[in-house]
């Protein structure tokens, strides 16, 4: 946790600096993904999603997947900093024989190739931070997801 607050500290004090948080949760078969983009100190985008009938390493791809993709769409950033607590979905992204996540390995692998198009400076790391470690900025959004409760729709057909 030291090194995640170091980094914290770090990349405040530089606008360059991207730290996108994300976290899944699947509830009654709901998923729900939240990115966070905090860039100096300050949470600049987040983004919650919910999809239904989904396996939690896709869901968490996908919540790279967006986070990835506002990071990179942000004026000036050149370094960015990918904090999960699933770093296995991350492998995911690089191997293109799993054909359930081809979809969004494609899709992180086209914006990252134009990302270092772009600047050949740019950089990306990502960095694993379970839930237990309480780290402050992956807390409130894996808290965040947790507090989502889906409610069962009841249809009523009038014949």
């Amino acid at each position: 946790m030291l090194l995640l607050n170091d980094l914290t500290i770090s990349s405040s004090l530089d606008s360059f600096n991207a730290l996108v948080i994300t976290d899944t949760n699947i509830k009654n078969n709901v998923a729900t993904s939240i990115t966070l983009i905090h860039i100096r100190n300050k949470d600049i985008i987040k983004t919650i999603y919910h999809a239904v009938n989904v396996l939690s390493s896709e869901a968490e791809l996908f919540a790279i997947r967006c986070g990835i993709n506002q990071a990179t769409n942000v004026p000036g950033i050149s370094k960015i900093v990918v904090i999960t607590d699933s770093l296995y979905a991350v492998r995911r992204i690089f191997d293109s024989l799993l054909h359930p996540y081809q979809i969004h390995a494609a899709a992180i692998s086209n914006k990252l190739r134009r990302f270092f198009i772009d600047n050949n400076n740019n950089s990306i790391k990502f960095w694993e931070c379970p839930s237990r470690c309480e780290w402050s900025l992956h807390k409130a959004v894996d808290m965040e997801t947790k507090c989502f409760h889906p409610q069962p729709l009841q249809i009523i057909l009038g014949l």
